[in-house]
């Protein structure tokens, strides 16, 4: 053997697996996940058996009509992959399972900025720049900015309502029921709801908190939905009016879930946010949990 050269490489945690590496999400509905030679399987409701690699998975989501073993929860924290009860095409998001984290480091962070009046609006201050790369937000409040988002939006509604060529009489949702609104609204809904769902299993992956928000308050996953807002653009609005478009007047549940999951994929949301989030708390250098 040459100097210098070993047999065996020391693992390190830069060598290991990340959350940016792995496949964003599967969603599964109307079967069971049960344990096969210590993997997980998939059985479905014509009796289809399929294994499912959940090392390479970042979640499971988990529909309607799906039960699970304890056995095969187990195995999916043992891989590090979260694990989210949502509704029908993840259209609601009930909860999440909790992987248990090497330190509680990125959730003291996240606690202390939050509860220091000053260090979390300039964490908010960051997001919103993200939104206004040209504003000058040095000075303003929470309340003005959340105002200058709220213009933002409703005007990026009205512009991709012209670019695609789609009615759009404004954003309307009453949970419980998807099938009362337009078709534009019915995607957004989906989408958004998917996003969430990715979010918060990232989140929790990283050893952050849901629950901790900057901008959000009051509602069952702020920092989720402060994240949310980063990507929802080309993830959600964008995808909204190009499908509405395309679908001509018909939801079509599996056009929406693989055109969102391809978006996700092409953007490698999975890499952006780890990076974004230690970017919004100004930790661009502190070390993050990985997978």
């Amino acid at each position: 053997m040459a100097t210098g050269q070993r047999l065996f490489v020391k693992v390190t945690r830069d060598s290991l697996p990340q959350v940016k590496d792995k496949y964003p999400f599967i969603y599964l509905e109307r079967g069971r996940l049960e344990i096969d030679d210590s993997s997980i399987k998939w059985i479905d409701s014509e009796c289809n058996v399929v294994p499912l690699p959940v090392a390479t998975l970042n979640t499971l989501l988990l529909g309607p009509g799906t039960t699970v073993t304890h056995d095969a929860i187990k195995t999916a924290v043992a891989a590090n992959c979260s694990v989210c009860w949502v509704g029908e095409d993840t259209l609601l998001f009930y909860a999440a399972g909790f992987l248990p984290t090497a330190d509680t480091r990125n959730l003291k962070r996240q606690i202390v900025l939050s509860a220091n009046p000053d260090k979390s609006v300039e964490v908010a201050c960051r997001m919103f720049a993200r939104r206004f790369p040209d504003a000058d937000l040095v000075g303003k409040t929470l309340k003005e900015m959340m105002g200058m988002e709220g213009h933002r939006v409703r005007a990026l509604y009205q512009t991709k309502a012209e670019e695609y060529q789609v009615g759009w009489k404004g954003r309307n949702f009453t949970p419980g029921k998807f099938a009362l609104s337009d078709l534009t609204n019915q995607v957004l809904t989906a989408a958004n709801a998917a996003l969430y769902g990715i979010l918060c299993s990232a989140v929790h992956s990283l050893g952050y908190s849901p629950h901790i928000g900057f901008i959000h308050s009051g509602s069952p996953l702020p920092f989720v939905y402060d994240l949310a807002d980063l990507y929802k653009e080309n993830l959600c609005i964008d995808l909204a009016f190009s499908l509405t478009r395309d679908m001509a007047g018909r939801y079509d549940k599996h056009k929406v879930s693989a055109a969102f999951r391809q978006r996700v994929i092409d953007m490698d949301l999975l890499a952006l946010i780890a990076d974004d989030i230690a970017e919004m708390l100004g930790t661009s250098h502190a070390r993050r949990r990985r997978k």
